[in-house]
């Protein structure tokens, strides 16, 4: 997990939508946001692994964002959107409900993980900002890819 409460920087963030809940990546690994195409399913790959998605004549697999936080998996329609990201190492598709606006955080705006989360080895949240009267959970992408290695 990484630790941003040490960064003195603030930091833009794109913030979705996925079972009801907002969360946010930064948006320095977001490459593109495209409309939800149909994926081709794998077989012996965790049940979060809709399938891969030709992008540009590149694999890209497509994890149901929902169905990686354990929430159950995701309904498709015609308006849910993959988020293409990029960690450096490799880039993967997330499934969301939408993408809702572009934030920027502070570090002082941004709590750590509850301890519970912490302690279930759960490394795909970095924190949670309160904007506005509302939570926004920042998500730890490297942690919700690293099974794709």
């Amino acid at each position: 997990m990484s630790d941003i409460n040490n960064q003195g920087d603030d930091r833009q963030y794109i913030t979705f939508i996925a079972n009801g809940q907002e969360f946010a990546s930064n948006i320095m690994v977001i490459r593109e946001i495209r409309g939800w195409t149909e994926t081709t399913a794998l077989p012996n790959v965790p049940d979060y692994v809709r399938g891969v998605i030709n992008l540009r004549g590149m694999v890209l697999p497509v994890i149901d964002l929902k169905a990686r936080l354990g929430l159950g998996m995701t309904e498709v329609t015609p308006k849910h959107v993959i988020i293409v990201i990029n960690t450096g190492t490799r880039q993967s598709g997330l499934l969301v409900d939408a993408v809702s606006d572009i934030i920027t955080v502070g570090a002082a705006d941004i709590q750590p993980p509850p301890d519970i989360m912490r302690n279930g080895g759960n490394d795909f949240v970095d924190g949670v900002a309160v904007r506005d009267g509302r939570m926004v959970t920042l998500l730890g992408i490297e942690g919700l890819t690293a099974t794709l290695n």
